[in-house]
């Protein structure tokens, strides 16, 4: 099956891209399932020649000759089972992986604010037991068909062979397993689907408690904590509880409806063998008609089963369908040559919102390091993410005289950098969190640019010491540095840093903007922050008070905006009252 001609989002794409492996399945299943008849033919022979020695008529040799007959076919029969379930298994294999990377890839599309949106506990849900979940109905669905499907029609025939009349007499109550098996498709799906949604649920309080488990403890809500969570685990309990029941409890039933031919088989296969029934039958025709019945009444109870598969599976597929979308591989471009950036008339809201600011204008040449300060909410951040273009803004935002907002995201990767006001921070090496996977650069030179360099040197593994999840295992101060040089080391044309220094001493701070200022000569940095001892460094600040954001040297912010005088001069004095 061609790449093209594959779609994500239909089922059968799935069945079509795996065709080799269900052609094994196909064959083996024949063959196991038409094996599967041997088993009642032997059964019953061995019944009429042990009837016969015990009357005399029969031989030990003949009986031998059964036996071995027999051992040979359950070898046939379970050799062709065992690669049935290894393809069968396999199948199921491949599109879970298939499933869960087409997934993943459009996961890793979405915007921020439509990954927070649908929350951590229903993104992870949909991510793995949704995908499962489709991947098991398929695998049920694929075995069922290719293997109860084939046994039904063969015990069928069988039947039919030896009492047409009473094989359809039998045959009227297996149907009646699968009305009600339909009937009950609204029940399953509906609590398989507030199973789904309480998982998800579950999910969320459980990274939750872990998260900030800390935080907890410090202002004594662990109780309260708790018993929010214990509320979400009981009902999530209950959901598994109930979407269990009815599949636990529907399986029994349909079995048992299936199995009620065995009074019609014991009363009219009975005078079959006394000679007064619709056909002639020894004690051999009896015990194999009885075990055809048996082993089909018990594939019909399976073949029901399968509905409760396939509403299952139903409910994830229409959870996860939404993502199930054919995305263009797209590698990150390489970093473009330096130009100049020119915004004009910039403006931004959120949807249904406000606006943030209003009508920034400036023009920044590489080299330039801008500020961005304002009080408290003022949009600093906002301004920062905007160069993201994860939101639609009013304005231009001009590089190299190309509108940023036309540019494909590939694109606009291998201009704009961004470093985020909270440290993201894998759980691997501090090697690997800065190179991401590109071994050109020199990871020692990274980190001392940042002073890290020392720290990470005492480090028990040095640069292949674990951070831990988003970087439990360092000090704030050397998860923001480490994000910093990681950054640096992926060096783009426009730098977009949101606070990069809060949580580091003045020293430090003042060090590490001089090898920023070295190494961003070919760069424009957008650097964000309150602090603002390091702003008459600067090449233009960005004032974001309330409306329109003023543009301008520190010196002339000084003289002209008192709201940035007042801040600059609180902090250089506290400053100063520390340092007597």
């Amino acid at each position: 099956m061609t790449k093209k001609s594959f779609q994500p989002d239909r089922i059968l794409s799935y069945f079509r891209m795996e065709w080799f492996s269900l052609l094994l399945v196909t064959v083996s299943g024949l063959i196991y399932n038409l094996g599967l008849l041997a088993g009642p033919w032997f059964e019953g022979k061995m019944t009429g020649c042990l009837v016969g020695i015990l009357e005399g008529t029969g031989t030990f040799s003949n009986m031998l000759t059964l036996v071995i007959g027999y051992v040979i076919a359950i070898g046939v029969v379970q050799g062709a089972r065992y690669l049935k379930r290894f393809y069968v298994r396999r199948f199921a294999n491949n599109v879970n992986r298939s499933m869960k990377g087409i997934l993943y890839g459009n996961l890793v599309e979405k915007s921020r604010k439509e990954l927070e949106e649908e929350g951590a506990g229903s993104i992870m849900t949909k991510a793995i037991l949704d995908v499962d979940d489709c991947a098991e109905g398929m695998r049920k669905f694929t075995t069922e068909i290719f293997d109860t499907g084939v046994a039904l029609a063969a015990y069928a025939g069988m039947l039919l062979y030896y009492d047409w009349r009473l094989t359809i007499l039998c045959m009227l109550l297996p149907p009646i397993s699968y009305t009600v098996a339909e009937k009950m498709k609204c029940i399953i799906q509906r609590t398989g689907a507030a199973y789904k949604i309480q998982s998800g649920i579950l999910s969320s309080a459980t990274l939750d408690c872990a998260s900030n488990a800390i935080t907890y403890r410090v202002f004594g809500c662990e109780t309260r904590r708790k018993e929010v969570y214990e509320e979400n685990l009981d009902a999530y309990e209950k959901s598994a509880v109930r979407a269990n029941i009815w599949n636990a409890a529907l399986p029994p039933i349909y079995k048992v409806i299936s199995m009620a031919g065995f009074l019609f088989i014991l009363y009219f296969g009975g005078r079959n063998v006394l000679g007064s029934g619709w056909k002639a039958w020894d004690v051999a025709a009896f015990t194999t008609f009885l075990s055809c019945f048996t082993k089909l009444s018990t594939k019909s109870s399976s073949a029901a089963k399968l509905f409760n598969a396939v509403h299952k599976a139903q409910v994830s597929w229409k959870r996860i369908r939404p993502l199930m979308k054919e995305t263009a591989v797209s590698e990150v471009s390489d970093a473009q040559q330096p130009g100049a950036l020119m915004v004009s008339q910039l403006s931004f809201s959120y949807p249904n919102g406000k606006a943030v600011f209003d009508h920034l204008s400036f023009s920044a040449q590489p080299g330039e390091i801008i500020g961005i300060t304002g009080p408290v909410a003022c949009g600093k951040s906002t301004l920062g993410k905007v160069f993201l273009c994860e939101y639609p803004y009013q304005g231009s935002i001009q590089f190299h005289g190309q509108e940023l907002g036309d540019m494909a995201r590939t694109e606009r990767t291998g201009i704009v950098g961004y470093l985020g006001h909270d440290p993201e921070l894998f759980n691997d090496t501090v090697s690997n969190n800065i190179l991401m996977g590109d071994s050109q650069y020199d990871v020692q030179r990274q980190l001392k640019m940042v002073c890290l360099d020392e720290e990470v040197r005492n480090m028990e593994e040095g640069t292949d010491t674990l951070v831990g999840s988003s970087g439990i295992r360092l000090s704030g101060g050397q998860a923001q540095r480490l994000s910093l040089a990681r950054t640096l080391c992926h060096m783009r044309p426009v730098l977009v840093l949101d606070d990069p220094f809060s949580a580091l001493d003045r020293s430090t701070e003042e060090q590490i903007f001089t090898n920023l200022k070295a190494e961003t000569s070919r760069s424009i940095v957008l650097l964000i922050s309150h602090r603002l001892y390091l702003f008459p460094k600067m090449d233009q600040i960005i004032w974001m008070g309330s409306g329109t954001p003023i543009v301008g040297t520190h010196q002339e912010l000084m003289d002209t905006v008192p709201e940035y005088a007042a801040l600059f001069h609180a902090q250089e004095g506290g400053h100063a009252h520390e340092a007597r």
